[in-house]
């Protein structure tokens, strides 16, 4: 097995750029994105889970959930690579049994600059080293310390949730954990007229969470993305396993549910789907080897009378997910079921007075079983004493 590296590995430097690709009206988003799972020791198949999103938007209006957002301005980059964007920062916090969403929802500017900038406090490479701070009373940024060996994040959640029963503040520090979950990733694909996206992924890192003055110990997912397309549904899911391996799952599809407008889940329209290429990763740390997918189902499942009763906060029940990737040496299959729900509703005006909707989901998970096999023989649940994870599913077509 590969040993832990004591910095993060990989090109970071456009870490905090958000100028990759030119911008395009309506269609252009950019984000930071970090989840990160915490064992519930009440629950030990189930975790706690906290997802902040750091979110720009090239557009003159767009309601997120119940906040219309109007920025006003655009994307300003200085004469030494720093932005300043109109955004939001957004987050919500499961704390093993009730789902505080938002934990955050808060409109301001952000500024994001390298360690080459002259406001950075040290001199450095533009390697990676940086932050995307809100300007805003409490502090509510995200960064990369100098020699890139870990993330920071720090948040103080809105005065509602608070009252609702959620922490104060949360306060997290992400660091290399198990080889190429660690690395980073890096995918950009233009294919159509300057539309297409620019990812970068950590996948796998250790987690040192403070919540109001309380320790505990996790792990986390990163991500920068910068998406220039319209967005239809998709699935998405990955998996955090006790020995550093790391699996997730995509799948893009055409349904009828891009017509629904609301964020309703179970409706007739939403039976039908025609799959897009479905892909998954697996970087399997018993093995020491990464294996890649080309092929991917998702299959949604309603529970019935036989399943335990699980609702979201709308009193929905949540669901079950069945999933397979494969390729000619591993095969996985999975089944894991939702325990909580929170969702993000986004309704954009556009053409001739229309207004296009998203319906954005996360879903906690616990895994109900799972089977791996490949040359070496089959492994279950069994195999391992925790695999935690989160979901994804969206509806709608937002453009």
């Amino acid at each position: 097995m590969s040993e832990d590296s004591d910095k993060f590995i990989g090109d970071y430097s456009s870490l905090w750029r958000l100028d990759m690709m030119p911008s395009l009206p309506r269609l252009s988003w950019w984000w930071w994105w970090v989840i990160i799972f915490i064992p519930d020791p009440e629950n030990p198949g189930r975790s706690r889970q906290l997802m902040v999103l750091w979110s720009s938007k090239e557009t003159p209006a767009i309601r997120v959930n119940d906040h219309w957002w109007k920025p006003g301005s655009r994307m300003r980059i200085d004469e030494h690579g720093g932005h300043v964007v109109p955004g939001m920062v957004c987050s919500w916090w499961f704390d093993g049994q009730n789902m505080h969403e938002p934990l955050i929802i808060r409109e301001c500017k952000m500024v994001s600059i390298d360690d080459k900038h002259p406001l950075w406090p040290d001199e450095g490479q533009g390697q990676g080293s940086g932050a995307v701070v809100p300007l805003v009373d409490d502090d509510l940024s995200l960064g990369l310390t100098k020699g890139n060996k870990k993330f920071w994040l720090n948040l103080t959640s809105d005065e509602k949730a608070q009252m609702n029963g959620a922490p104060k503040s949360i306060t997290a520090e992400l660091t290399p954990w198990w080889g190429p979950p660690s690395r980073l990733t890096y995918k950009n694909n233009v294919f159509f007229s300057d539309m297409g996206y620019d990812i970068l992924r950590v996948q796998g890192t250790k987690a040192s969470i403070v919540i109001d003055d309380e320790e505990f110990e996790g792990t986390g997912y990163f991500q920068k993305v910068s998406v220039q397309a319209p967005t239809f549904p998709w699935f998405w899911g990955m998996l955090h396993f006790d020995d550093g391996s790391y699996l997730d799952w995509f799948m893009p599809h055409i349904s009828f549910s891009c017509l629904n407008l609301n964020d309703k889940p179970w409706k007739l329209r939403d039976i039908f789907r025609n799959p897009k290429i479905g892909t998954g990763i697996f970087h399997d740390a018993k093995r020491d080897r990464t294996e890649e997918f080309k092929k991917c189902t998702v299959e949604l499942i309603e529970p019935d009378s036989t399943d335990e009763n699980l609702f979201d906060n709308d009193g929905n029940h949540l669901p079950k997910f069945r999933v397979s990737v494969w390729n000619e040496r591993t095969q996985i299959a999975l089944q894991v079921r939702a325990v909580s729900r929170a969702k993000w509703t986004f309704d954009q005006p556009t053409r001739a007075g229309m207004v296009s909707h998203l319906t954005y989901n996360e879903y906690p998970l616990q895994l109900l079983k799972i089977v791996i096999k490949d040359e070496n023989g089959t492994r279950t649940k069994s195999d391992y004493s925790w695999i935690h994870g989160n979901a994804e599913h969206s509806w709608g077509f937002l453009h």
